[in-house]
Parts: structure tokens; C-alpha cells; sequence
């Protein structure tokens, strides 16, 4: 069975950090592109950022330069360094693991910015 658990997620004051964790179990990660997406209320789910199996990574205009993606195959895990938040990060964050015939979700973890 597989799974993608997510944690980190929280309440944090503008202008803070938090770091997102995604911990696999039921697939080896290495051969995945994964993702963190998230989705706001009445707002469609979107992309934060991805990293590929060789390493590339890509984010959204919007997080660009405050957002960090890593990944730790031997740990099977991937992280996402969120700083300099704002109340427009405030969505359910979840974890993709994407492969051309294989598609699996976590179950999403909460991040809220305010003050």
C-alpha cells in the first residue's frame, strides 16, 4: 500500500518559516518527479513546486525565492522550506509523487499565515 505523509504544517505569523515533509512508504521515490501543491479555499489546486528524479526542480512565480524543494531518496522523503511566508500561502499543502503511469497524493497538511 502506498502512502505519502505529510507534517510541519501549522499556524505561523507573516514573515515566518515552516518546513514541509513528506514521508513515503509503499514506493522507492527515486524514480518519481515529486511535487508540493496546495490548495486555498474556493481556489483550485495548484503547484508550489516539483523536483525531478535527476534533480530539477521548478516552482511557481509565486514562491520563487522564498520556497526550497529537496529530496533524500536514501530517506525517501522530500521537504519543502517555506520562508518569508504571507497570508497568501495560507492553504491545505499536499505531496505528489508523479510517475508516467503512476499518480499517488497525500492527505494534505494545513498552513496558515496570520497575525
Amino acid at each position: 500500500q502506498v502512502q505519502l505523509v505529510e507534517s510541519g504544517g501549522g499556524l505561523v505569523q507573516p514573515g515566518g518559516s515552516l518546513r514541509l515533509s513528506c514521508a513515503a512508504s509503499g514506493i522507492r521515490i527515486s524514480i518519481y518527479r515529486m511535487g508540493w501543491y496546495r490548495q486555498a479555499p474556493g481556489k483550485q489546486r495548484e503547484l508550489v513546486a516539483a523536483i525531478t528524479h535527476g534533480g530539477t526542480t521548478t516552482y511557481s512565480d509565486s514562491v520563487k525565492g522564498r520556497f526550497a524543494i529537496a529530496r533524500d531518496n536514501a530517506k525517501n522523503t522530500v521537504t519543502l522550506q517555506m520562508t518569508s511566508l504571507k497570508p497568501e500561502d495560507t492553504a491545505v499543502y499536499y505531496c505528489n509523487a508523479n510517475h508516467p503511469i503512476r499518480d499517488y497524493w497525500g492527505q494534505g497538511t494545513q498552513v496558515t499565515v496570520s497575525s
